[in-house]
């Protein structure tokens, strides 16, 4: 278990709205309850509305491919939006991700976000023994919000796969905070979301 008082936080907010968002809203609450702890905490944000990712394509997996001593001018260029995404995730020791399920996943912005930070030789690594994450000692809190979708049900595509690309690159100490199935009950349900935070940031 990383420190509960964070020093670095990277906040990742995936919706593509900004007014009534409830993952917004939720990220809003945990931010306020984590600096409180460390009023001087350095956070890094990135808004995937505001400037997504591009996705990969086969230039940039020639260059991602391609040794990094060998790389040309115009590789180094393809990889630039990746290694600077990398480097605020390396920095951090708290990742906070707050996303909406967009139909039964996870929004295409944090997906390309997801493929710009997931790197051989950078975030993890392949061994004898298995692919090994190079992201350790660093906690993950995950704040999600569907209409419909059971968090944990069936179809919960969005979850189950962001803790398994997390621990895949390392972060392991992951936390989920949801407010799901707002369609029905969701005073109750943001109520509950609510005390949730407050106890994780306690």
């Amino acid at each position: 278990m990383t420190q509960n008082t964070p020093r670095n936080i990277l906040r990742i907010d995936a919706s593509m709205r900004h007014e009534g968002s409830v993952t917004r809203q939720l990220a809003d609450n945990l931010m306020d309850r984590l600096t409180s702890k460390n009023p001087d905490a350095s956070i890094t944000r990135r808004d995937l509305a505001d400037n997504p990712p591009a996705f990969i394509d086969e230039t940039w997996i020639g260059a991602n491919f391609t040794a990094a001593d060998a790389r040309s001018d115009d590789q180094k260029a393809a990889l630039a939006r990746s290694d600077a995404l990398i480097a605020e995730l390396q920095a951090a020791d708290t990742l906070v991700i707050a996303t909406p399920v967009y139909n039964f996943g996870i929004p295409a912005a944090l997906k390309a976000w997801i493929d710009m930070v997931a790197r051989a030789k950078v975030t993890f690594k392949y061994t004898e023994n298995g692919p090994v994450g190079l992201l350790e000692g660093k906690r993950a809190i995950i704040l999600l919000a569907s209409g419909g979708t059971g968090v944990g049900s069936a179809i919960d595509f969005a979850s189950p796969y962001l803790k398994h690309v997390l621990g895949f690159i390392g972060i392991t100490d992951v936390e989920l905070i949801a407010a799901d199935q707002l369609g029905q009950g969701a005073d109750e349900k943001l109520a509950a979301a609510g005390d949730a935070i407050e106890r994780l940031a306690a």
